[in-house]
């Protein structure tokens, strides 16, 4: 298997450092977003190749009014189909009339259900006193077969009306416990649909619930629209799932994030861990959609850095943010930039841990190593998942040991339970669903919750 960033790192004897403080650009204290630069060492070794992690960290000021706060443009699309009747129809709908209560009458509310057809039972409107929207709501009988792609292009629809008026936030919430059987029902297909509403600005948040929901269908069209995903086994939890997920909804304070890192001469980027983007030559772009007051997200870099001599000090990375402002309602830009140190004192280097870094960087590496082996799983190759799984988290233990990272080692005991667990039974469905979800929210930074909740 390729050697990991951390195997390197531990073969030089390297940790990963607190870090330089970034020049911030006066354009970083004008907006919502505060944008940051950290290397994974303050220090790097002289006269050699070094290996670093760049992370580029969004951090999102908190509404200092939450009674303020923008409107949103919320679509809720609900499975109604003949498996969700019972508990499920019922806490589903309950969960519904939850968010209802938490929205104000500024907002504007659609509600779109499913089954072998799609019906719009409430067209995007303000919610004013509610109590239409909340009869709709509980009117809702399941029946019939499960046409989700069609039931989450209708809830776009419905936002779309609406998505011109930058005042509003747009979002769908997606709640489903089935397969797709009626229409586009493969995860290329819902992955095309999450990649043309991120175009649009809309991302979608998935709720799959139960045990026989299609989990990578879900994810990737969560992944792709840069949206929450959520494995409910218990509907008894939905409500509490809503709860959260309108926590980051109702406190969206940017909106079309853009951003760019360029790189020197010398400083090449290899890949991003985790998020999706593109790197191209000297410079890694990459679009998120939203971000909510108090949010950190961020996203990873490998760059290989050519040798340079012991003493001097030379810029890795620079960074612009661009996005719209939903408070002040304007475009703003942000820029930072990031220089290291070259020395060779091997003890300085060592000296200079990031454990934030590190985790974070650990915890992206297994979520990756996670999709992996349910792929290996799913081909059969069970011993093969466990073996990947395990000489991951094993270079990982090495460099914690190391380092003295405990998160780090925390993080590698899962992963080694996983493998564990992979090999003497493989994946049940419940398991399977969980490191999908696990792997989905760590790539998202998903701030909230536990990929599986459950009331046993």
């Amino acid at each position: 298997m390729k050697a990991s960033l951390f195997a390197f790192l531990a073969t030089a004897a390297l940790s990963v450092g607190s870090l330089l403080s970034p020049r911030i650009h006066a354009s970083d204290t004008e907006g919502s977003v505060r944008i940051r630069l950290d290397l994974d060492r303050e220090s790097l070794m002289a006269n050699t190749d070094e290996r670093a992690v760049v992370k580029i960290s969004l951090d999102a000021a908190r509404l200092e009014r939450p009674e303020n706060r923008p409107p949103i443009n919320l679509s809720l699309v609900i499975d109604r189909s003949g498996s969700m009747s019972g508990a499920k129809i019922e806490h589903a709908k309950e969960a519904a009339l939850a968010a209802l209560g938490r929205l104000s009458a500024s907002d504007i509310f659609s509600l779109v259900a499913y089954d072998s057809t799609v019906e719009t039972l409430v067209s995007a409107q303000r919610v004013g006193n509610g109590e239409a929207i909340a009869r709709a709501i509980r009117s809702i009988r399941a029946k019939g077969g499960t046409a989700l792609f069609g039931g989450v292009s209708e809830g776009a629809s419905e936002v779309r009306k609406n998505l011109e008026d930058r005042e509003y936030s747009p979002r769908i919430i997606l709640i489903s416990d089935g397969q797709a059987n009626v229409g586009p029902s493969s995860p290329d297909e819902l992955a095309r649909l999450g990649t043309a509403l991120m175009k649009e600005g809309i991302p979608v948040t998935t709720i799959g619930l139960g045990l026989d929901f299609n989990e990578d269908l879900m994810t990737r069209l969560a992944q792709r629209s840069d949206g929450n995903t959520y494995f409910v086994e218990s509907s008894a939890d939905l409500p509490r799932i809503f709860a959260a997920e309108l926590g980051d909804a109702l406190n969206v304070v940017a909106r079309r994030v853009l951003l760019s890192v360029t790189f020197p001469d010398g400083v090449r980027p290899r890949q991003l861990i985790g998020r999706e983007g593109v790197v191209k030559g000297q410079q890694v772009e990459l679009e998120l959609n939203q971000l909510s007051g108090g949010q950190e997200k961020f996203a990873l870099v490998e760059v290989e850095i050519s040798p340079t001599e012991a003493g001097q000090e030379r810029k890795i990375a620079e960074a612009r943010v661009t996005y719209e402002d939903v408070l002040s309602k304007r475009k703003v830009t942000a820029l930072a930039e990031r220089n290291a140190h070259f020395t060779s004192d091997r003890s300085v280097v060592i000296g200079s841990a990031n454990f934030k870094v590190q985790t974070d960087y650990a915890e992206n590496v297994m979520a990756l190593a996670k999709d992996r082996a349910v792929a290996l799983v799913d081909a059969r190759k069970k011993e093969q998942a466990a073996k990947e799984l395990r000489a991951q988290a094993e270079e990982l233990k090495q460099m914690a040991a190391t380092y003295h990272n405990s998160a780090v080692l925390a993080v590698t005991s899962q992963s080694a339970a996983a493998a564990d667990r992979i090999e003497n039974a493989g994946l049940d469905n419940a398991s399977r669903k969980t490191l999908r979800a696990e792997s989905a929210q760590t790539k998202n930074q998903q701030s909230y919750g536990s990929s599986n909740y459950s009331s046993r």
